[in-house]
């Protein structure tokens, strides 16, 4: 889509864009799913998923949910303790990508997001210190790629959506956000989403 404003405004997606997230080998290999695609087509159409990140479960609910609708083979119990560290850390360079951000426009992040992967590793990063704004679906009660979450973006941003650049490594993602009119890319990784965003903010 050709950029119709100028962007005021840059949200992120976390995972996949700015930090490592860890568990997807091991669940497709669990879930016998072929490609990453297939698994995040799955991951973010599942009830159980859409349930928690939008704080609707608890993490027991959403595990045993998880466990038996993907026919797992594990216990409920493990799974959760395998899915609390599915999270590592930020990519090398995000941190200076937000702040490179953040000297010319707003920064913000938009993330499915659950309580257990927010308070115990990701609020600690310095990184989250730079953003602006911080939208998580677990505190906004609804998901990507759900028009619901953009519209409470655009209206808390108080921007058009044309003036919003969001980049996000899920092209579900990034068509809902087009959907509502925001700029959006699908990229993966530090260098990717620098190069979507300068190439706009140049």
């Amino acid at each position: 889509m050709a950029a119709t404003a100028a962007v005021k405004a840059v949200v992120f997606d976390l995972g996949g864009v700015l930090a490592e997230v860890s568990g997807v080998p091991s669940l497709r290999a669990m879930a016998g799913i072929d490609s990453d695609e297939e698994l995040w087509q799955r991951w973010l159409t599942c009830e159980w998923v859409r349930s928690f990140e939008r704080g609707g479960c608890t993490a027991e609910e959403f595990a045993a949910g998880v466990v038996a609708d993907w026919g797992l083979g594990i216990e409920p119990g493990e799974f959760l303790d395998q899915f609390e560290g599915w999270v590592n850390r930020p990519f090398d360079g995000a941190e200076e990508l937000v702040s490179a951000v953040a000297e010319r426009c707003t920064a913000g992040c938009l993330s499915n997001m659950n309580a257990v992967h927010w308070d115990a590793t990701i609020s600690h990063w310095p990184l989250v210190k730079r953003l602006d704004h911080v939208f998580l679906s677990y505190q906004l009660g609804t998901v990507k790629p759900d028009r619901e979450i953009y519209e409470k973006v655009v209206a808390t941003l108080d921007l058009s959506p044309a003036e919003i650049l969001f980049v996000d490594d899920n092209l579900i993602n990034v068509d809902g956000a087009r959907a509502v009119g925001l700029q959006a890319h699908q990229v993966r990784g530090v260098a990717e989403a620098r190069a979507a965003i300068f190439r706009v903010l140049t």
